[in-house]
């Protein structure tokens, strides 16, 4: 054990422990890391000092000692509206950061992590694959829907309706004050929840651990689980790196495929490869998605709330019906193959259990989870873009574009943020035929916040819906609908071609071709030459805005993030 050998070489360590509480028999067991979120930030965070407790007794009673660590995470939503969501995806790389210290600082033979949401799951993952100890992660589940199945992602429309008069500000308050009736995740296939499938897809997870409800006594006793079998990894002396593959990722993408995830996948999943050692680019999601099936009807591109996809079967239920697409040979930390995990799951009652809860609410598997030859979509749902709008690529979720959004040639209307942006939609500035570019807010032009309540604006008015599209530098929630593009690269605040667009320039849009263009300058349609030569003359004459943030952690992201393409990790 790790512990031991470096107990002999610092022998105030032994003191040290002691002062804290620990036994000298606690010395010598398996010393197990427990880091988790838990703190009073979210709902997603609050409610895990439980699971912490319980994986820390059961280390205890399978003959380890555990010591328990807290990075606590923010909450996007919370962050919403104001500059806080600049602090997003920083955060991500922030809580990586202090795991890796607080790994690197004492021996740990295994560690459990505990997390649910946006940026404190991906994080958790980032450090796995840095600190590379035996390893089991439990994610802290979904909160349950409200009345009427009421759930947050419909806050965003709701404010835009009641901001045009649509609804009363009595019927937008009844609404946020119960949109989240309990603890846990956001419930719907947002990023909290994709990622949290996405720690099961990679093998990290206990099969069928994740997504459950937060509430229920199921991930209980994952937790009492998930403890004990960290003990035996570290007794095993099996690490992430020896089982996470790059077969485990196109897993992972083929399973993001089939749930219709989250496009801030393709920022947290190149990234939490690149910490294992793995160099996993956009292009292989695009490659990956072409000719997926899409299979799982839950919100905001479905019908029900994220709960009922535990009830459905969860991840092992999809990966059966994709099951012709998986790499079945990949190892997980049950220390079996991912084959051998399911073909268990089919013996130990796990499916009859989640369908005693989806009775309940009086559906079918095939309502929440359709079968693989009656799928929703055939052709995934994210595609990533190129053209001299996007030369390094652009990220769209196309299962949730309009189909007159697929193929289109559009007046540009650029603004330099997002305020600027959702003040010309809401007050009707913007018209049918525009394009909505939102620059300078990419990871080093702002911290690349999410363009939430611009796209919640436009994909809730009946006029723009399907006649405008949003192009942008940053990103957007996991909850987001309608037709936005995101991540275009290079980033305006790099100079990127998108800081070059001017009023009235046509922009092309082709998904289908996998094209984001600009083909005209002020609204005449030129060779590609032409434009080629505007944008030359434009780049000449560009100047870097100033730097947002001279200060903090935001200034170090700046200077330090690597393109959205590649995950915006900082290098």
């Amino acid at each position: 054990m790790h512990s031991q050998k470096v107990r002999k070489i610092a022998p105030e360590m032994d003191p040290l422990k002691i002062g804290m509480g620990w036994t000298v028999e606690d010395l010598a067991k398996p010393q197990i890391i427990i880091e988790s979120t838990f703190g009073d930030s979210h709902p997603g965070s609050a409610h895990l000092l439980k699971f912490v407790d319980t994986a820390a007794k059961a280390v205890y009673e399978a003959g380890g000692k555990a010591a328990r660590y807290f990075t606590t995470d923010i909450c996007d939503g919370i962050a919403q509206g104001h500059d806080g969501i600049n602090y997003s995806l920083v955060s991500r790389d922030t809580i990586a950061n202090m795991i890796e210290i607080h790994a690197g600082a004492t021996p740990f033979d295994a560690g459990v992590f505990v997390a649910s949401c946006d940026k404190g799951v991906p994080a958790h993952l980032m450090a796995i694959g840095r600190i590379n100890i035996p390893t089991v992660m439990i994610t802290g589940g979904v909160m349950e829907a409200g009345p009427n199945l009421l759930t947050l992602e419909q806050i965003g429309a709701y404010s835009a309706m009641q901001q045009r008069g649509e609804i009363t500000e009595g019927e937008l308050t009844y609404y946020k004050h119960h949109a989240c009736p309990s603890c846990g995740a956001c419930s719907f296939m947002g990023t909290a929840a994709t990622m949290q499938i996405m720690a099961e897809a990679l093998g990290l997870m206990l099969p069928g651990s994740s997504l459950m409800p937060a509430t229920c006594e199921d991930l209980n006793l994952i937790a009492e689980r998930a403890g004990a079998q960290a003990v035996k990894l570290a007794e095993m002396g099996l690490k992430p790196r020896d089982m996470v593959t790059m077969k485990s990722f196109e897993n992972a993408i083929m399973v993001h495929a089939a749930i219709s995830g989250s496009t801030n996948s393709l920022l947290h999943i190149p990234a939490i490869a690149h910490e294992f050692g793995l160099a996993l680019d956009a292009e292989m999601f695009d490659k990956l998605h072409q000719n997926a099936h899409y299979l799982l009807d839950i919100r905001p591109a479905g019908k029900w709330p994220a709960e009922y996809f535990y009830y459905a079967g969860g991840v092992p239920a999809i990966m059966e019906e994709i099951k012709s697409m998986l790499h079945l040979d990949v190892m997980t930390v049950t220390g079996k193959t991912l084959g051998e995990n399911l073909e268990d799951l089919k013996k130990n009652g796990f499916y009859e259990k989640c369908n005693s809860y989806l009775e309940k609410v009086g559906l079918k598997r095939e309502d929440v989870i359709r079968p693989f030859d009656e799928p929703i979509g055939k052709n995934g749902t994210v595609a990533i873009l190129k053209g001299n709008l996007a030369p390094d690529g652009a990220v769209v979720k196309h299962s949730a574009v309009p189909k007159e959004m697929h193929k289109a040639v559009l007046k540009a209307k650029p603004f330099d943020s997002e305020e600027e942006a959702l003040e010309a939609v809401i007050k009707k500035v913007i018209r049918p035929g525009d394009a909505v570019i939102i620059r300078y807010e990419g990871p080093k032009g702002s911290g690349m916040p999410e363009m939430f309540y611009t796209t919640e604006a436009i994909s809730t008015d009946e006029e723009l819906g399907k006649q405008i599209a949003l192009l942008t530098d940053g990103r957007f929630s996991g909850a987001s609908r309608g037709p936005a593009i995101g991540h275009i690269s290079p980033e305006a605040a790099e100079g990127g071609p998108i800081a070059l667009v001017e009023e009235d320039d046509l922009i092309e849009i082709n998904i289908k071709k996998r094209i984001l263009r600009i083909i005209g300058i002020k609204g005449l349609e030129k060779t590609p030459e032409e434009v080629e030569q505007v944008l030359l003359a434009r780049k000449k004459q560009w100047q870097p805005k100033p730097e947002k943030y001279t200060s903090g952690v935001l200034n170090i992201f700046a200077k330090h993030a690597v393109s959205p393409m590649k995950g915006g990790y900082m290098k």
